[in-house]
């Protein structure tokens, strides 16, 4: 047999100092969907206010659900500046306070040094045969438009070239989207340069022996906050993909 709610409980109620509290959470929960939805990281203070406003009933409620949002660390108040994303100052943090590095005379460092000459290297050959391809394809593009011009005004005419060109720009927007769905990169210069950078990094990666895994751990250990770190993750992803693939 089910027993009955407490006869207590039902005589009580909601008071008036529960309905405000469930009112308040219901205001700064509306402000923090609306703070969510926008795309700014910094917003003025004034402007702060005025969105605390809008979802409560008047300014000084506003105010107070500002000062809660303040207090409670969703948002970051710093000065006529409010920080609408909290959580990216424990990454600037990260990078202004480094982590606690190994020995100086940690063998690690002296094999991470090594390993950051040959990357180095690496880097600096898988530039230059990626540029070597962008002047090779400048090239073809200058003899392709010449080319067709000699083809237009000479050996034959705009009607007959006018469709030749029509395919021609269809299948580079072709090998456009291809590359977007192969790379999810937009299909630029600057995407199709990093693109090929990463595959030449990887071809000579495996050409040189460079163990990838092994310099990423170093960095962990010894260079936390290293932008290398990026590189190598971009590696790895590259080749994870192209397995896929």
């Amino acid at each position: 047999v089910l027993t009955p709610p407490p006869e207590v409980a039902a005589e009580e109620g909601l008071t008036v100092e529960d309905a405000r509290k469930l009112l308040k959470a219901a205001q700064v929960e509306g402000v923090k969907l609306r703070l969510r939805e926008m795309e700014k990281t910094w917003i003025s203070y004034s402007e702060f206010v005025r969105v605390c406003s809008e979802s409560c009933s008047d300014l000084e409620n506003g105010i107070l659900v500002a000062r809660s949002l303040d207090e409670s660390g969703t948002v970051v108040v710093l000065g006529n500046l409010v920080l609408l994303k909290p959580e990216q100052v424990l990454k600037a943090i990260g990078g202004l306070i480094p982590l606690p590095a190994t020995n100086p005379s940690d063998p690690r460092r002296r094999e991470l040094q090594e390993m950051e000459k040959q990357k180095a290297a690496i880097d600096q050959k898988a530039r230059a045969l990626v540029r070597r391809e962008l002047w090779g394809g400048l090239v073809f593009l200058v003899l392709q438009t010449a080319g067709f011009m000699r083809l237009t005004f000479w050996e034959l005419t705009w009607d007959v070239m006018e469709p030749i060109c029509f395919y021609l720009t269809s299948i580079y927007f072709m090998a456009s989207y291809a590359f977007f769905l192969r790379t999810s990169k937009e299909p630029s210069f600057q995407g199709f340069y990093q693109s090929r950078l990463v595959a030449k990094q990887k071809q000579l990666v495996k050409l040189y022996n460079f163990d990838v895994k092994r310099y990423g751990e170093l960095q962990k250990v010894c260079c936390p906050h290293s932008s290398s770190l990026e590189q190598i993750q971009a590696i790895t992803s590259f080749d994870q993909a192209g397995k896929t693939c």
